[in-house]
């Protein structure tokens, strides 16, 4: 056989640049692709993140793609690089405008036309300037504050930070905040919710109060203390609703906080009238606004609204199928199964151990006795509920979780994993409630450590083996794999996983 020499001189490095994807991303706009423009422009910013000209292109094409908080992070990260480019500087108005924050649009659009008399955008820029100046009662936020880009940027940031789970981080960009303006309330509810969600209920509250002491009646305040209240089943829950039900609220956004708290808190008739009427005024909500929404109308007697709702919220957000609040009163086949035993669901709700806690919480999602028990939650008597708690509880409610999040993702994952188990007799019987036992035990321990519960078949074909084999010696592990469809090989890999976090 001849041999053959490869002729290396003849072979080219390629190291792709942040020119490279820039150029790319710059044709991929003049197709109006932008999908293709935000996956190269995006590639650019991540290899050249001290160009502002890459970054506030990337900006541009966020814009146009609807992500304006995502926009005017690079846009403020290109202007840092060079504070004097008139573009970036019209851009930057325009994102504020986009956004609602006039106040710093107009400033923007006046620094650009410092620099461009005569420029490409300076007629768009005159516009958000004359439009700004009529609409002075947008230069104020919902609490009555000017607004101040720099702090609202900041706490814009600490929200998203606190929605991906990073609430340390959120904690310390807030604490900062009011800090540096003792008055920034906005600031002060997110640190609230901030503490609350890492457990420091104590601290969140105290939060709250020094904010109602300070700026007496402020709503965001209120609503978030009766949440609190309700996760932790205070009876001081009944004074704070009462006050609730006697504020009057004119601006959108107060209303919305209101019928969504209601509604969280069971107070169905409340919540489905402050919705209602953000509706017919033309409210364009989001997918949070038209859950809210179909369950306050639902649970009011108003099924028809519900079903409007659910079917705009579907179109947002397909992956809501199935989670309807009239599916809460579908028929129960099993009435004798231990989630229709109030007593017995009671006492595990109130359980001392955790993991009892949260198959009491699982199963309350199922119950016949849901609506009853959620209506009185002076009846759940446990501690403090920890955050793993609180999110069987909203699991159990059908609240939205969001995949976006690693802990969210991990914690839908376990429930998953519960929902097959489930799946095999669509009750829980007292010759099954070992099973269950078990695997909120296990869900307790790995949460705690990070466990990602990657495979939910996998991990249920684990558990019903560890527990069933314990009973029946002659049952092969092919036997439950099958009932998973999983393969024996892949069961013995999550078991032994699963075995890290048993107790010792």
């Amino acid at each position: 056989m001849e041999n053959k020499k490869t002729n290396y001189k003849n072979v080219l490095s390629f190291i792709p640049t942040g020119e490279f994807y820039y150029k790319k991303g710059l044709k991929e706009l003049q197709r109006e692709n932008y999908p293709k423009a935000h996956k190269y422009l995006r590639r650019a910013s991540e290899l050249s993140p001290k160009d502002p000209l890459i970054l506030s292109q990337y900006g541009i094409v966020l814009m146009e793609m609807q992500e304006f908080e995502q926009a005017m992070d690079m846009l403020h990260a290109a202007h840092e690089l060079d504070p004097k480019e008139p573009e970036i500087l019209f851009f930057l108005a325009e994102v504020h405008a986009h956004m609602g924050l006039f106040w710093d649009a107009r400033k923007y659009a006046k620094k650009y036309l410092v620099y461009e008399t005569q420029g490409k955008y300076t007629a768009e820029a005159m516009e958000i300037v004359d439009f700004a100046e009529q609409e002075d009662w947008q230069l104020f936020d919902d609490d009555g504050e000017a607004q101040d880009s720099e702090y609202y940027y900041r706490q814009e940031k600490a929200r998203r930070m606190m929605e991906q789970g990073d609430f340390t981080g959120a904690i310390e960009l807030l604490e900062k905040l009011v800090e540096e303006k003792a008055d920034f309330w906005g600031a002060y509810n997110n640190l609230a919710l901030a503490y609350f969600y890492i457990g420091e209920a104590e601290m969140a509250k105290a939060l709250l109060h020094d904010v109602l002491r300070r700026n007496t009646g402020n709503l965001h305040a209120l609503c978030n203390l009766a949440v609190f209240h309700y996760y932790e089943k205070n009876a001081e829950l009944d004074d704070v609703l009462e006050l609730l039900k006697k504020i009057q609220p004119y601006v959108f956004e107060h209303r919305y906080k209101l019928g969504a708290t209601f509604a969280l808190v069971g107070k169905y008739k409340e919540a489905y009238r402050w919705l209602k009427s953000l509706q017919k005024r033309g409210f364009d909500g989001d997918p949070a606004f038209y859950f809210w929404l179909s369950h306050a109308a639902y649970h009011s007697g108003h099924e028809e609204a519900s079903r409007q709702a659910w079917e705009q919220l579907k179109k947002m957000d397909p992956g809501k199928d199935g989670y309807e609040p009239w599916n809460e009163h579908a028929a129960m086949p099993h009435a004798d199964a231990l989630e229709h035993d109030r007593d017995y669901l009671t006492k595990k709700l109130d359980h001392a151990k955790k993991s009892e806690r949260l198959l009491g919480l699982f199963l309350l999602g199922k119950s016949s006795h849901k609506q009853e028990i959620i209506s009185h939650p002076n009846w759940l008597e446990s501690t403090q509920p920890s955050a793993l708690e609180t999110f069987v509880l909203g699991y159990a409610l059908g609240h939205p979780f969001k995949e976006s999040v690693p802990e969210e993702r991990a914690f839908m994952r376990a429930m998953e994993t519960a929902e097959l188990l489930y799946a095999k007799q669509e009750m829980v019987t007292k010759q099954q409630e070992d099973l269950f036992q078990m695997w909120f035990l296990l869900v307790e321990k790995a949460f705690l450590r990070n466990y990602a519960f990657k495979n939910p078949a996998a991990l249920a074909a684990a558990v019903d083996y560890m527990v069933s084999s314990s009973k029946n010696e002659k049952l092969t592990k092919k036997e439950v794999a099958d009932q998973f469809s999983v393969s024996v090989a892949t069961l013995t890999k999550y078991m032994k996983e699963l075995i890290a976090y048993l107790p010792e």
